[in-house]
């Protein structure tokens, strides 16, 4: 089978060759089409998958090669006849990540990569270029299923399901690791779990853990012990976990605790942005310079990068607990998708996909992102706690920004534009809403493609 990658020269890419190198099912992906339009970093990320491919694996002791690396700026030649294409491409790079949290800040707004008004300013460049995509995708890939991991994942897996419909689904690390652990925090195999989670991506909350048919997620939610032990517990406490009586994504601290949120980040050196580019920037200078330790010198970066993630909203000089840092894994739901799909091997995980009824109050054709049940005929959401109150209100209005913001782009509006950012519940009126736009176009060259110089 044959998996494209686009983003292939993006840090997190031999993540994914990692998990690939763990299986060892005769039916499985034997070829990589890299596609990125950065060729020194396509070289880097290549040298680094190589000195994977020549450790010991599951699949070398199965007598399974390593899956073949081929590397190209070419699009249609990296995702034609591709079985699998997975996406996490950044349009216009950690630059315009930098611009999309500084631009906010300086407006005394929350500053952050896929929550408020830099998801949105990253939604509206990034659009454009997902529709040209799938538009080549649906003419030399046509059976392909379509993964996206590129943020904002949910804006952008509803955008290309005008094009690509259902053979689209998005990932994201963040609510898997949350169930997981939850899951640990009660001693419970993460496997045996059936997860009750409903929102959007980046928006939603986990209303049940269900072990042999019990919710365990109440004893946990009364266990002020118990949850100190995860990443959750100690952003939101156990007070107001306990009102809201669910388990909130991490990112929705941005929105129970925006002010302290934003104090985090004015306080800090940099932001999150800005340390990646400086971080990342020295990781392929380094690699270009030494790419015999390619490998090494790519671990030791990825270490220091999951240490550091959302450290604005720890107690200052707390680390992160080696728990929380491995509980992720975007790399094995990608996978996992992939099994289930060309092998038929069921599996339950959290994803991206329409609404159709799964959850009341929201269109049908608006992604959500739930429990789904995933197999050979493809991807079927199923049916979590309804979201009620304020829950789902929040729900509803960001869903609604995005929409806003699908439209703008695919439009080239400027006024819808501007109407996203006014309807954001973490902007404070109109008028923050067209500096805020005008701020992002005159920083942002590729926004300014999109929009004009106005």
């Amino acid at each position: 089978m044959k998996l494209a990658i686009l983003g292939g020269g993006g840090f997190r890419v031999p993540l994914v060759y990692g998990a690939l190198l763990r299986e060892t099912n005769s039916r499985r992906v034997d070829e990589v089409a890299l596609y990125d339009t950065d060729e020194a970093r396509l070289a880097s990320i290549a040298a680094v998958l190589t000195q994977m491919g020549q450790e010991p694996s599951a699949s070398a002791q199965a007598g399974l090669a390593p899956p073949s690396v081929q590397c190209t700026s070419d699009l249609d030649e990296a995702v034609r006849d591709a079985d699998f294409i997975f996406s996490a491409i950044r349009v216009g790079g950690l630059r315009a990540r930098t611009c999309d949290e500084r631009v906010a800040l300086d407006l005394g707004l929350l500053g952050q990569e896929t929550t408020g008004p830099g998801g949105i300013a990253y939604g509206l460049r990034t659009i454009p270029v997902v529709l040209q995509i799938a538009s080549r995708v649906a003419a030399l890939a046509p059976q392909a299923w379509f993964i996206n991991f590129t943020n904002p994942a949910g804006m952008i897996t509803q955008a290309m399901r005008s094009v690509l419909g259902s053979r689209v689904v998005g990932i994201c690390d963040s609510p898997i690791a949350l169930g997981r652990r939850a899951a640990h925090a009660l001693g419970v195999d993460p496997e045996r779990a059936a997860y009750d989670y409903a929102g959007l991506n980046h928006l939603g909350w986990l209303q049940g853990l269900r072990v042999d048919g019990v919710d365990r997620l109440p004893e946990l939610i009364a266990d002020r012990d118990a949850l100190t032990r995860i990443e959750e517990g100690r952003l939101f406490g156990a007070d107001w976990i306990a009102d809201i009586g669910a388990l909130p994504n991490e990112y929705l601290y941005y929105y129970d605790f925006t002010r302290e949120a934003l104090a985090g980040i004015r306080g800090s050196a940099q932001t999150r942005g800005e340390f990646l580019l400086e971080q990342q920037s020295a990781f392929y200078a380094q690699v270009a310079a030494d790419p015999d330790s390619a490998l090494s010198i790519w671990r030791r970066t990825r270490a220091e990068r999951d240490a550091t993630y959302m450290k604005e909203a720890r107690a200052q000089g707390e680390e992160r607990d080696a728990e929380d840092v491995a509980g992720g894994g975007y790399e094995a739901v990608a996978l996992a998708i992939m099994a289930a799909i060309s092998r038929g091997e069921p599996a339950t995980m959290i994803l991206n996909v329409a609404n159709g009824s799964t959850l009341p109050g929201l269109p049908s054709d608006a992604v959500i992102e739930v429990a789904c049940l995933v197999d050979g005929s493809g991807v079927r959401p199923l049916t979590p706690t309804p979201l009620r109150g304020r829950m789902l209100g929040l729900v509803q209005q960001v869903k609604h920004v995005e929409e806003c913001t699908i439209r703008a782009a695919s439009t080239r509006c400027a006024r819808e534009a501007i109407a996203a950012f006014a309807q954001h519940p973490l902007v404070d009126s109109v008028g923050s809403a067209r500096v805020l736009f005008e701020g992002y176009r005159n920083q942002i060259p590729e926004l300014r493609e999109v929009f004009g110089a106005g």
